[in-house]
């Protein structure tokens, strides 16, 4: 190894400076520049929690700071495999069942909402990982359970298991600590915030420490902010002086908790009209007792005063939505969810389906399944499904992807630009019959998409493109068959000898007339 330090040809990870004692950390810094001295030109990569050192903590040392992008569904899938890989070679006893562990939770991640909304960053997807290998091969069914058992892991687990000690002198049980976030969680709910000042959250625990003498015993407010920051996992400083959690999710299960502890459901119900308040409004009804389910639901159907249409809906839709995380719940209420609902989610004429969509995310959940509708149903629940701006929407829109429907297939292919480009074009663009459909492509992501994807012979340009930019982005260009136009792009058309079987120019009305057709190519005007 040396020989490969003194030549600088070495990389060098040194992860998690956060668990270094506090009272270490400025040793660690001096031990950090005298290595980089020693063996100048290596490339020496340095890991901590933002919170438990300042920003420019190695700047003077030569060090450049780096914060982690989101993890995109690559780079998760990516995550995952390359963890079990990893752990099969520290546990050769698993080697055997590793794989399917990893082909389970591939497929898992891919299709639960609450998995893939956690699995975000390297330190929850190896959360994830390792519980579900603790569990052979299974993750718990509800978000109740789950959630639960990833909060488990990080408050009580995680440093247990890797045998750390206290790195500030503080040992708090998960209970407390539970608590305590709660109290933060809870205070960002009822002021509509999905962060607050470093001051408030100290001020916020300041107030409840008396109540919990676990923590009390342990540290003034301000230390005991520093520990809940620095090793539960949970909460992040993403600028000076302000606070948050790591994942909006726990948010929402914590304020959850603490709203219904407080047995405040009036303000659930005065905010379930909005979609921010919708998770926590889920969680709530898992953690209630049963009569509190089921005046918690039936508020939900009942009618409110100034809410619009749409936002009734929402309403009633969430009740449905609810029904499944409640533990118990009286059958009469649950059949009256079922009444409310049951044909809210089957529309039958283009209006509706579009207008279900416009309720947002929560309607993919209750939309039935793609594979047992008739073709008619189908291009119905396509206008519905891409009607929601959300990318959970792809799951839903790819049980439609091999449909021979012109009109479910056009849907399709015209929601392209509402998504995320190269997702949507792997997995609904590449999927569909190409046989007489446009493809709409409004900007040079999409082209390039459709590149990678060897073209189509039916193209229509619904964005402003040059026509270098055409003529270089369509490929082959032999395999164009029909363009149509939807911008102008001049009046000479004689550009289009470059695709040499193309039959069909077809021209948006707006459009000026055009000239220099090559012979051959008969022009629509629409």
């Amino acid at each position: 190894m040396k020989p490969r330090l003194r030549a600088g040809r070495a990389l060098l990870l040194i992860d998690g400076v956060d668990e270094a004692p506090e009272d270490r950390r400025e040793a660690l810094r001096r031990k950090l520049r005298d290595w980089t001295a020693l063996y100048p030109g290596n490339v020496w990569i340095v890991t901590s929690r933002p919170s438990a050192v300042r920003a420019d903590w190695l700047t003077a040392d030569g060090f450049t700071e780096l914060s982690l992008a989101p993890m995109s569904r690559e780079d998760i899938a990516a995550f995952i495999q390359r963890w079990h890989r990893a752990a099969a070679q520290q546990a050769p006893d698993d080697v055997d069942r590793l794989p399917h562990y990893e082909r389970t939770l591939l497929n898992a991640v891919r299709i639960t909402r609450d998995l893939g909304r956690l699995a975000t960053n390297p330190l929850m997807c190896g959360m994830i990982c390792a519980l579900h290998r603790d569990r052979r091969g299974y993750l718990p069914n509800g978000r109740k359970e789950l959630y639960e058992a990833a909060l488990s892991m990080l408050l009580e687990r995680r440093d247990r298991e890797r045998a750390m000690g206290t790195t500030d002198g503080i040992d708090l049980p998960r209970q407390p600590k539970i608590q305590l976030l709660q109290k933060l969680a809870h205070w960002m709910l009822v002021n509509g915030r999905s962060e607050m000042d470093r001051e408030i959250a100290v001020d916020t625990l300041a107030q409840h420490l008396p109540a919990i003498p676990d923590a009390a015993r342990q540290g003034d407010p301000e230390e005991i902010y520093r520990h809940l920051l620095n090793r539960t996992g949970l909460l992040r400083e993403p600028a000076p002086g302000t606070v948050d959690f790591v994942h909006r999710t726990f948010q929402d299960f914590l304020a959850a908790r603490a709203t219904v502890q407080r047995h405040d459901f009036g303000l659930l119900l005065n905010h379930a009209h909005l979609s921010e308040w919708e998770d926590v409004i889920r969680m709530a009804v898992a953690l209630a007792r049963p009569d509190e389910c089921a005046a918690l639901l039936n508020g939900l159907l009942a009618p409110r005063p100034g809410i619009r249409a749409a936002e009734a809906r929402h309403r009633k839709l969430l009740a449905a939505a609810c029904v499944g995380h409640a533990a118990e719940l009286d059958p009469e209420v649950r059949h009256r969810v079922r009444r409310f609902t049951r044909d809210m989610v089957r529309p039958s004429t283009v209006a509706g389906a579009r207008a279900l969509g416009w309720i947002g995310p929560i309607v993919l959940e209750m939309l039935p399944e793609p594979a047992e509708v008739s073709e008619g149903e189908a291009y119905l629940l396509a206008v519905t499904a891409t009607s929601i701006a959300d990318d959970m929407a792809i799951d839903y829109l790819a049980g439609l992807r091999k449909r021979t429907s012109p009109e479910v297939r056009a849907q399709l292919a015209g929601a392209w630009r509402r998504y995320d480009t190269a997702r949507y074009a792997r997995e609904i663009i590449a999927h569909l019959d190409p046989d007489e459909l446009f493809f709409p492509v409004a900007d040079t992501e999409e082209l390039h998409a459709l590149r990678e994807l060897g073209g189509r012979p039916y193209l229509q340009i619904a964005g402003e493109f040059t026509v270098a930019e055409l003529i270089d982005g369509i490929v082959p260009a032999d395999g164009l068959v029909r363009l149509w136009l939807a911008y102008g792009l001049g009046a000479s058309m004689a550009w289009l000898a470059a695709f040499p079987r193309l039959k069909e120019l077809r021209i948006s009305g707006r459009l000026p007339p055009v000239t220099g057709v090559p012979e051959g190519i008969r022009v629509v005007e629409l």
